[in-house]
């Protein structure tokens, strides 16, 4: 079996896969049975700074949003930071600490934006002899209207200034966590870059309402009558985690900064997306949530096992993707693909049809005894009608060859091998 042990900015742990700080980091006895089913590390549910203690609803915390079988597909958060003491969180990560030494403990961090805050959390954090911290610039409900979470990960000074705080107070590694409730997440990750953060962890959750009841008229999850904004998590945000990973993955300024991956990550196939896109480590929450710690087991036998079958290393496949994400000018215009429907495999639902002649370009025909066809003079290989069919591999796209006569078009299809260079592509010639 490949080797998953991993070494993320000096944190060792047996695999890449970590639990996020949340409701099932906040305790030993939650750690220690994580630690039991395999996981590679945990980061510590957030703890804040001794004071007024932290108060949680006591009704509803998580409102959510299934699929037509009922799995659940996000889950609304609206939970604070740890409501318990400051004292028992470290001491109880200090033990396990030493209990579980080859374990990657982070310890999630949010106190007010002031430098003597962060500076004494910093000092008392450092003596559970935790691996590291990680900034929680995320947090979209509750703390950010006290001015912290995502009130601070929104403004790229503030996470400057903060980080550059920690590491001037701390040994420690220093995580940043970043919020996704912003318009372009490659600020935030240039400002914890200027300020010293040794990697980025995101995203955290996005700022969300998930359903309103419609006999109470109030948000869910609801409380006394009345429901706020909340954290939304879950296999729902993966697109959007992606999508931020790899622009911190290209960026020219932020190119080569670790970055622990986080959203909606359920299975291996979702870890090994988050890898290949530059993710040293993952961290996961709903998935553990949803059905328990021993998840891990089906994450490290599949990675593990999907590796050995492409014949790489963690390492290999770490960023493997990333110089396939692109602007959208830079797609090859001359690569010409036409839908191609399995009659073999066809149950002649029709779905194909309908999403075609209702919404999309009339390129299926549907002939008799219900036999559908493509008309490859209207087809723009969009796609929609693989997505929609619900036979896995009825519908494909089938690539026309260089040379092929484009039936919609009439043009002859280009050699696409060299089409940063080709005379039809826009930027080449906008290039000269």
């Amino acid at each position: 079996m490949a080797s998953l042990a991993t070494e993320f900015v000096g944190i060792r742990s047996p695999n890449p896969f970590w639990l996020a700080s949340a409701p099932p980091t906040d305790k030993q006895y939650n750690v220690v049975r994580a630690f039991k089913a395999g996981w590679g590390g945990v980061v510590w549910k957030t703890l804040g700074e001794d004071g007024p203690p932290v108060v949680n609803v006591n009704g509803p915390r998580y409102g959510a949003v299934w699929g037509a079988d009922r799995r659940l597909l996000g889950l609304n958060n609206i939970e604070l930071i740890t409501d318990r003491p400051l004292e028992v969180n470290l001491r109880e990560i200090k033990q396990v600490k030493r209990d579980w030494p080859d374990r990657a403990v982070v310890v999630s961090l949010m106190v007010p934006c002031e430098e003597e805050s962060w500076k004494a959390i910093l000092k008392r954090v450092e003596e559970t002899e935790c691996d590291g911290v990680e900034l929680n610039f995320g947090c979209p409900h509750g703390m950010s209207e006290r001015g912290m979470g995502s009130a601070v990960g929104q403004v790229p000074e503030y996470i400057e200034m903060v980080t550059r705080w920690c590491k001037q107070h701390s040994r420690m590694p220093v995580l940043v966590k970043l919020t996704p409730n912003i318009t372009d997440i490659r600020y935030p990750a240039r400002a914890a870059l200027r300020g010293g953060a040794d990697a980025v962890s995101l995203i955290n959750t996005v700022s969300s309402i998930t359903s309103v009841n419609l006999d109470t008229f109030s948000p869910e999850p609801s409380i006394d009558g009345k429901g706020s904004h909340g954290g939304y998590c879950g296999p729902a945000v993966k697109p959007i985690a992606l999508n931020m990973v790899a622009e911190i993955a290209r960026d020219a300024e932020t190119r080569g900064l670790p970055i622990s991956g986080i959203g909606g990550i359920t299975t291996w196939r979702d870890a090994a997306e988050f890898i290949a896109l530059g993710a040293g480590t993952v961290q996961v929450c709903t998935a553990a949530m949803t059905y328990g710690f021993r998840i891990v087991q089906e994450m490290i036998s599949g990675l593990a096992q999907y590796l050995d079958s492409k014949g790489m290393t963690l390492g290999d496949l770490r960023g493997r993707a990333v110089p396939n994400v692109t602007d959208w000018q830079y797609l090859n215009l001359e690569y010409v693909t036409k839908a191609r429907i399995n009659q073999d495999l066809c149950i002649k639902c029709g779905r194909c049809y309908a999403a075609c002649e209702d919404t999309s370009h009339q390129a299926i025909a549907m002939k008799p005894g219900r036999v559908f066809e493509v008309i490859d003079a209207e087809c723009v290989a969009c796609n929609l009608c693989v997505n929609v069919c619900p036979v896995e591999n009825c519908i494909t796209m089938e690539r026309l060859p260089p040379g092929a006569t484009d039936p919609r078009t009439g043009r002859i299809v280009g050699d696409y091998a060299n089409w940063t260079t080709h005379p039809n592509n826009p930027m080449a010639r906008a290039a000269e």
